[in-house]
This record gives C-alpha cells, structure tokens and sequence, in this order.
C-alpha cells in the first residue's frame, strides 16, 4: 500500500523544510503526483521520499543542486 502525503507531512517525514521542498519543487528536482481537485492540495507518495533520501545522500557528498538534477534525469 502506498502512502500519500501533503507537503506539510513530506517535511515531517523526510526533514527537510516546506520552504525548502517547494524549492526543490520549483527545481524540478521532484514532482508532486497530483493535486486535490476543491482544494488544490499537491499530493506525494512514497516514491517521492525514496528521491528526497537520494537528493539528501547526493547533497552529503557535496553534490550541487544542478549536478543533483542532472544525476536524477528525469527521476523527480
């Protein structure tokens, strides 16, 4: 079973900040997997913590955010 997430709850999860997932969302460094249709809500699944562990890892090793991006063609 796949679990979905709200931003709010990515951040809790992965530990980043909302402040910085939206930018890594405006990177395109991942993408949300669909929006809630009243609310407008981006929803994310596990696949999504799966790439914010990778970007995490990538950044430890000194990666930039470019050759992040660039390492996860088009994973995000």
């Amino acid at each position: 079973m796949t679990n979905i997430y709200l931003l709010k709850d990515l951040s809790r999860v992965s530990g980043y900040s909302t402040h910085t997932l939206k930018y890594y969302l405006k990177l395109g460094l991942f993408k949300e997997i669909g929006r809630g249709p009243e609310t407008n809500f981006r929803y994310f699944d596990d696949s999504t913590i799966q790439t914010l562990n990778r970007i995490k890892e990538m950044r430890l090793q000194g990666f930039s955010l470019k050759k992040v991006a660039g390492q996860l063609g088009g994973q995000g």
